[in-house]
């Protein structure tokens, strides 16, 4: 989850709110790529999630990572709670996920890279001190009591607000994962594009990458367990924002569905102050309880919008949000394949052409039935598979364009990142489906085996 935002100085009117979005319009030329993914630490030995402090825990593995692998750390209320350098963060999850937010690069090979590094780092330390993590989209076996709340302001705060609500917030705070990227957009209109191009097929990226089928030591009957958590979480904050596809919308628009996104805190002098259920809206009034007569600052309304969870969302950039953590190959793939849909303009067309003739029903079913079904998913005449290998060959053809050249020139563009998602595409299974597969199988319906089996 993100870090207190900082600059900007105070709010003097409200066209500000909508230019902190549009100042993030870049030329095609300066677009980067983000990638971020988390993953669950466990103790070897006894499969039980890290705790916080002590011998084999999540300090230990931060510390670790500072003092061997030159970060920096990022304190909070005297804690290590994050690290940070070159551009990159690591970072926790409320539960203790580890989550690494990658700098800003240019091509898929050097996301590909950092990840890969940041893995060898982390396997570096935790081989050491008997921990090892994995990349699931829900705890498979863990039970809530069992994840500890890091100590951080912010999530205390949420935690105490989820089950007001909606029912599955605290699980999504402790016991899910994903995998998502970070994109630019050129202008408001080539935003709109993009932002309903990503809404509209977040289902698709739930479905190939659905990586939760066991939850509390189960079979849950979903193919994304976490993809079905997020549609039980908050109403207010969460879902397909049909509003997106109306006519009007733009960096205005988002501004006041982010108004309406009822608040959590205000950062203050490296403090969490209570703002739970309040309004932005008093806010900019100087009417706001929690902070009678005090005006919002720049930095206010980013932190704002890092509290705003939709299937996909902008900030100054372009947030894909709809996947499952995975397996170590797939952490590549998931930024190729939005990259390949995005980041070429043909691509883009042939994605918006796939969707533009949805209503917002269809659009909420697809997200419902990628949960469930995952690939096998079927919505009103929409078949899921042969949705996907649409998308997927168009992301191909998006990479192929854009010839981002790897490896010193030796291989001539990005295409092979998608090689996942093309076997997935052929066979028909994604991770779930093996996941299964195995449980059914070899395993004999022991679920722990997935530790042995799939840890990174």
């Amino acid at each position: 989850m993100s870090i207190p935002q900082t600059g900007g100085g105070p709010i003097e009117h409200h066209d500000q709110l909508a230019e902190h979005l549009a100042e993030g319009c870049k030329p095609k030329e300066d677009w980067r790529i983000g990638t971020e993914h988390e993953k669950f630490g466990y103790c070897k030995d006894t499969l039980k999630p890290l705790p916080f402090e002590g011998e084999r825990s999540i300090v230990a593995v931060l510390s670790g990572l500072r003092d061997r692998h030159g970060w920096s750390e990022i304190r909070e209320g005297g804690h290590l709670i994050g690290l940070e350098k070159d551009g990159a963060n690591v970072s926790l999850e409320p539960g203790g996920a580890l989550e690494l937010s990658g700098a800003p690069v240019e091509t898929i090979h050097e996301t590909c890279d950092e990840v890969n590094t940041h893995l060898r780092e982390v396997k570096d330390i935790s081989d050491e001190i008997g921990v090892k993590f994995i990349g699931l989209g829900a705890a498979p076996i863990w039970q809530h009591e069992e994840m500890p709340l890091m100590p951080k302001g912010r999530y205390k705060l949420m935690d105490a607000y989820m089950n007001k609500v909606g029912t599955s917030g605290t699980t999504m705070m402790r016991r899910t994962c994903t995998v998502q990227v970070n994109l630019d957009f050129a202008s408001e209109p080539d935003m709109v594009q993009k932002l309903r191009v990503a809404l509209a097929l977040q289902p698709v990226a739930t479905a190939l990458f659905a990586n939760s089928p066991f939850f509390e030591g189960k079979v849950n009957g979903h193919k994304s367990w976490r993809g079905r958590v997020w549609r039980h979480l908050d109403d207010a904050r969460t879902g397909m924002l049909p509003f997106v596809f109306e006519d009007g919308m733009g960096f205005e628009r988002w501004v006041q569905y982010a108004l309406d996104v009822p608040m959590y805190f205000v950062y203050r002098d490296g403090k969490y102050i209570d703002a739970l259920g309040m309004s932005f809206r008093d806010f900019m009034k100087g009417e706001l309880p929690a902070l009678p007569g005090e005006m919002p600052m720049m930095s206010d309304w980013a932190d704002h919008l890092t509290t705003a969870f939709p299937e996909a969302r902008i900030k100054k950039f372009m947030e894909m949000r709809g996947a499952d953590g995975g397996p170590w190959r797939r952490l590549c793939a998931l930024p190729a394949f939005w990259v390949g849909l995005m980041y070429d303009q043909s691509s883009l067309d042939g994605a918006w052409d796939l969707v533009k003739g949805w209503s917002a029903e269809q659009r909420e079913a697809l997200r419902v039935a990628a949960s469930v079904d995952g690939l096998q998913a079927k919505v009103n005449g929409i078949n899921m598979h042969d949705l996907a290998r649409e998308a997927v060959a168009l992301s191909h053809a998006g990479l192929k364009a854009r010839a981002r050249a790897g490896a010193g020139g030796m291989v001539p563009d990005e295409t092979h990142f998608l090689n996942a998602l093309h076997e997935s595409i052929e066979t028909g299974k994604t991770p779930a489906d093996e996941l299964l597969d195995h449980y059914n199988g070899d395993w004999n319906g022991d679920i722990t085996r997935v530790f042995s089996d799939y840890s990174y």
